[in-house]
């Protein structure tokens, strides 16, 4: 039986989700840019998950923008920021463990002249807060933290982190990408200028998601075309998906509770699992600090290509790191920012649990992890 343990990588869509997309592929298929009937009908649907989206997040309607996924919020906010503000200053700064979609775009404004600063983790992938207070400048212009790492599970202080940048000029802007469904998002209570999130980690359809940008920041907006997105996104709103966004957040938030402490105690079954068969290895990222949906092992034994192979003809369905750095033989940045030119970076793979898992599950990914390591062990030896 195959067990899928990659659900940072991305969920499935649940049932109810599409029931809700369904309905408006079927019946409430007008633009919503269009004036007649159908248009309004369309628009209503549109206007509601904004609300739903705005509601879950504490955030006001008018902030919410859609956008096809986690890249292009990041792509957005980060260049828009950065360019908008330019007179003011060109310095910027974000962290060596951001997700792709964040570094990638501060390395291409670095080559338009910018000047990024990416702050050092410790061996928990905690942020240096003393270096954050030290590197902003007069011309910082953006800060961009990650809230929760989708490596490691590492969740940042963002609340200190925000009251750091509150002292200098400088935007705030957090990839929520692996926190929704997994802890509470105010971003009232974050005070965040800026927020991405993407549907298909939280049971959603891929290729939508949502971008808050607080009221009064300036920002210049990327997509040209139509005034769709009241002139912030240009392109005809994909209604369906974002009714199904909509859908999946309201779920993830009700369900949060209940689902943390099933993944919880699938993360301490595998834990104590592996060390009751002894099978050597590390938790990289912190205990405490941390969701309990990414589990990131380091196992001294065998390396990761070999590991990922023998587990995936066995069923079982694990990953590296990021799926965007798929057929990537670069070691791990993140891993590298926190251990250096440690083993463990090219050891560790990371193991993702959901609330749709079973402690047979569980069972099953210890056994077969077991037998890969005798099966070394015994070649070791011989």
């Amino acid at each position: 039986m195959a067990i899928y343990a990659d659900y940072a990588a991305t969920t499935p869509v649940k049932p109810q989700v599409i029931e809700s997309m369904m309905r408006i592929y079927q019946t409430h298929f007008g633009n919503p840019s269009s004036i007649h009937t159908q248009g309004r009908d369309a628009r209503h649907y549109l206007d509601s998950a904004r609300r739903d989206v705005a509601k879950i997040i504490n955030a006001e309607p008018s902030e919410i923008i859609f956008t096809s996924g986690a890249t292009e919020s990041n792509n957005t906010v980060i260049k828009g920021i950065a360019q908008a503000n330019r007179q003011q200053g060109m310095h910027l700064v974000t962290t060596k463990i951001e997700h792709h979609s964040v570094l990638h775009v501060f390395e291409q404004l670095e080559r338009e002249g910018f000047d990024v600063t990416y702050l050092d983790v410790d061996k928990s992938g905690i942020v240096d807060l003393h270096q954050l207070k030290q590197v902003l400048r007069d011309d910082t212009t953006l800060v961009s933290i990650m809230l929760v790492n989708n490596e490691v599970g590492t969740v940042q202080d963002i609340d200190t982190i925000q009251e750091i940048v509150a002292e200098s000029n400088a935007y705030l802007h957090t990839d929520a990408v692996q926190a929704i469904g997994h802890l509470p998002i105010d971003v009232k209570e974050l005070n965040v200028d800026a927020l991405s999130l993407t549907a298909h980690k939280f049971g959603g359809p891929k290729g939508v998601g949502a971008l808050y940008v607080k009221k009064n920041t300036v920002l210049r907006y990327q997509q040209q075309g139509g005034e769709q997105e009241t002139k912030r996104r240009a392109g005809t709103e994909n209604v369906p998906q974002i009714v199904g966004l909509a859908e999946a957040i309201k779920l993830a938030d009700s369900e949060r509770d209940a689902n943390n402490i099933h993944v919880a105690q699938l993360k301490e079954q595998l834990l104590v699992g592996l060390q009751d068969r002894a099978i050597p290895f590390e938790l990289n990222g912190s205990m405490v600090e941390t969701t309990n949906h990414i589990v990131n092992l380091y196992f001294p034994f065998i390396d990761i290509e070999t590991l990922l192979t023998l587990l995936d003809l066995a069923g079982v369905y694990v990953s590296s790191g990021s799926a965007c750095t798929a057929g990537s033989t670069i070691p791990s940045h993140v891993l590298s920012a926190m251990y250096g030119e440690d083993d463990r970076v090219t050891h560790s793979v990371r193991i993702s649990l959901n609330e749709l898992m079973t402690t047979e599950d569980i069972n099953q990914i210890i056994v077969e992890i077991q037998k890969i390591y005798l099966k070394f062990k015994k070649e070791e030896h011989s």
